[in-house]
């Protein structure tokens, strides 16, 4: 199973890219920086440059997310949603493959 955005984050990302005035071709990209001990970090960013060879989009009720294709394998399953609430507003990334605390050799837990 592929990345998912909510329609939640469709909305806020069609409504971010409005507010910015960001043309069609601009697409959502999410990138693995690293992990640790609390799980996987992740980037969220707009951009406008797909590479056919090195990247893979996703098309969300006319949001594009891209990734890079090495990263697939890491992201498959992974939802993307987005969170309003009275604690606060912002991006949530579930990714099963690569659960939250799972843990860390290094650090005896």
């Amino acid at each position: 199973m592929p990345i998912v955005l909510t329609p939640a984050a469709i909305n806020e990302v069609s409504q971010i890219k409005k507010a910015q005035n960001l043309g069609a071709e601009t697409f959502l990209r999410i990138s693995i920086l690293g992990g640790g001990c609390s799980g996987m970090q992740y980037a969220l960013n707009f951009d406008n440059v797909f590479d056919a060879v090195l990247d893979t989009k996703y098309e969300f009720g006319g949001v594009a997310l891209a990734t890079q294709k090495k990263f697939d394998p890491h992201l498959d399953g992974t939802e993307i949603d987005f969170l309003n609430s009275e604690t606060g507003r912002g991006f949530a990334i579930e990714n099963p493959n690569f659960p939250k605390m799972a843990g860390c050799a290094c650090c005896g837990h």
